[in-house]
């Protein structure tokens, strides 16, 4: 009527199975972790140099500007960011060796250990992130002569 049952085999001890599983597999977990993080932390920071340098070279291209002006643009666009220790080059000056329609160019760089949200970064830490636009100066023509049409 019952089935038989089978005789009652003891299972072997397994205690500490996964203890070691995780001790073999948390050393590559953390690896692909932390390096998910220092990657998506450099991707994230090369965008705001980018828009940082777009921003200095729209500065650089109006009436008046000059490098000190450039640089406070791009240190006051990072500067809500935590990005900070830049550099910032100008060339050519904006004020005194451009002139209107000549090319600009802002080259804003950072060492990547300077905005690395990891104490000891491993893969980026040698990395420099660096952007570069060039835009032309704005050519100044005033037609006005002071007179009023009516």
């Amino acid at each position: 009527m019952f089935p038989r049952s089978r005789p009652h085999r003891r299972q072997p001890r397994r205690r500490g199975v996964a203890a070691v599983e995780f001790a073999l597999t948390a050393p590559l977990l953390f690896l692909l972790v932390f390096g998910m993080i220092e990657v998506g932390r450099g991707l994230m920071v090369q965008q705001l140099l980018s828009n940082a340098a777009r921003d200095g070279a729209r500065t650089a291209t109006l009436e008046g500007a000059t490098v000190e002006g450039v640089e406070a643009a791009v240190t006051e666009y990072l500067g809500g960011s935590s990005v900070s220790g830049v550099t910032v080059v100008v060339t050519p000056d904006p004020l005194t060796l451009a002139q209107g329609g000549d090319p600009v160019t802002v080259a804003v760089s950072v060492p990547f250990t300077a905005v690395s949200w990891l104490p000891a970064p491993q893969y980026l830490d040698a990395a420099t992130l660096s952007a570069t636009v060039t835009m032309r100066r704005e050519v100044f023509t005033s037609t006005w002569d002071g007179s009023e049409e009516e």
